[in-house]
């Protein structure tokens, strides 16, 4: 990814997101040190999707504050949503099925760095630039440990021919591509096999060692990470009660996503 990036970590105090359905999640509480692994976990329909939209900026809290990078919600969303990334979010970052990888990747590097990085970076002789996004590239995808070589066509391979993993790594890669200080995951674990599971996960854990604060969503948790909780005495309850069985928190959720697709 580049070198070691170094955060401020995560703090939350009772914060809270309420829509029209009712409360998506409450009272939620923590403190993660920068480099931190922390997993949001829950059933679907539990507030899991609005609290990780929340602490990377694009969905505003209706109650209580966080601290993520060293910059304060809901005062800076903007700010946050700088230093931070989404993976894997349904109507977020939803990959085209018709691009291949090598597009997909392309494309993010040529869009973070005509929008993502300084005037200065801009301004580098144009095989400079080639160069720089080269090296996004092939530090993304060696952080998220996906290996063109192994793919049906490599780099040519269309997005429909994907696994779900190499979707997944795929997905984190596009996300790393920005080298975010911040790094937001969605259904982790959903439709994985034991093993695969376990290798998404070494594979966060590995990010975040390198100092990247990683925020993944999941059913359940593993051990040796900061575990938050949607499904406390206050946390989301009744209006929302829609429960999808893909993992989505039913239309609070799907209220969250289209705001988040606009920020």
């Amino acid at each position: 990814m580049g070198g070691t990036v170094t955060t401020d970590g995560v703090t939350a105090r009772d914060l809270g997101l309420r829509g029209p359905r009712g409360w998506a999640f409450r009272a939620v509480s923590f403190e993660a040190g920068p480099g931190s692994l922390i997993t949001i976990e829950g059933p679907s329909g539990s507030g899991r999707t609005c609290l990780l939209l929340a602490l990377t900026g694009r969905m505003k809290p209706t109650e209580g504050t966080a601290v993520v990078d060293g910059t304060e919600l809901p005062r800076r969303m903007a700010a946050v949503r700088r230093v931070s990334a989404l993976a894997h979010v349904p109507g977020v970052t939803d990959l085209d099925p018709a691009l291949t990888v090598a597009e997909h990747l392309r494309e993010r590097a040529l869009l973070q760095w005509r929008f993502g990085d300084s005037l200065r970076a801009l301004l580098r002789p144009r095989h400079e630039g080639r160069e720089e996004r080269r090296q996004r590239i092939d530090g993304a995808l060696t952080a998220a440990g996906l290996d063109l070589e192994s793919l049906p066509k490599g780099a040519r391979t269309a997005v429909r021919d994907l696994e779900r993993a190499e979707a997944l790594r795929l997905s984190l890669a596009l996300a790393l591509v920005a080298r975010p200080r911040v790094l937001g995951v969605d259904d982790t674990d959903m439709k994985l096999s034991d093993a695969e599971r376990a290798e998404v996960w070494a594979l966060l854990k590995s990010v975040a060692e390198s100092g990247t604060t990683v925020l993944a969503v999941c059913r359940e948790a593993p051990e040796g990470t900061v575990r938050v909780s949607t499904t406390g005495a206050d946390g989301a309850t009744g209006e929302d009660g829609d429960r999808d069985e893909d993992g989505t928190d039913g239309k609070e959720a799907a209220d969250a996503l289209t705001q988040a697709g606009r920020a």
